[in-house]
């Protein structure tokens, strides 16, 4: 199937859960899509990206190891995406990545989870953190820092200022991630 083809497929996705799980299971079937996915979730003016960001969640959700050979196609361009819709499945496939490489049976994706996709994931979750985006983008970048900061502990400080910063401002849900990760820093102290 071409990027093409893959496009056309894409305007039967909807947010309903059963069309996002079928076309999971399409990318699933056949994994060399993912790279005609990436193509569409990276033409970020175009609002189809939305919908290849939601089936890349799922895919990545499923199977986070399907996106390895793809890992520098997906950080060099993940601070590209700006359409809210497109933006949150992008948060949330960085927070399935720095929550899963820490694990040991993930040996692979340790050893294919380079310094400069973290950098890449870094810059792009702090400018999630001081930059007007939702709650849900929000609160996986903090997460994201927060577990990578444990390999890079520069990125502890940095984010509890943020936190700190904005707490007053934000809605209940943002202080209530922002406490729970606070909380968390505080006790490595």
């Amino acid at each position: 199937m071409t990027t093409t083809q893959l496009y056309e497929q894409l305007n039967d996705v909807d947010h309903s859960r059963e069309k996002r799980v079928r076309y999971t299971q399409l990318i699933l079937d056949a994994p060399s899509l993912i790279d005609n996915l990436l193509d569409i979730l990276f033409m970020v003016d175009d609002k189809l990206s939305c919908r290849a960001g939601w089936v890349l969640e799922f895919v990545c959700k499923k199977n986070l190891l399907i996106l390895l050979p793809y890992l520098d196609k997906f950080t060099s361009s993940i601070h590209l995406v700006h359409l809210d819709p497109a933006v949150r499945p992008v948060a949330k496939i960085c927070e399935y990545l720095a929550e899963k490489i820490n694990i040991p049976e993930n040996s692979l994706l340790q050893f294919m989870f380079s310094k400069q996709h973290k950098d890449r994931i870094i810059s792009v979750c702090f400018d999630y953190m001081i930059n007007n985006q939702k709650v849900a983008t929000k609160a996986y970048a903090m997460w994201t820092l927060y577990v990578l900061g444990k390999e890079f502990p520069w990125i502890h400080p940095e984010l509890a200022v943020i936190l700190e910063r904005d707490f007053l401002s934000q809605s209940a849900a943002y202080r209530a991630r922002a406490r729970k990760i606070l909380k968390h820093i505080n006790s490595k102290k």
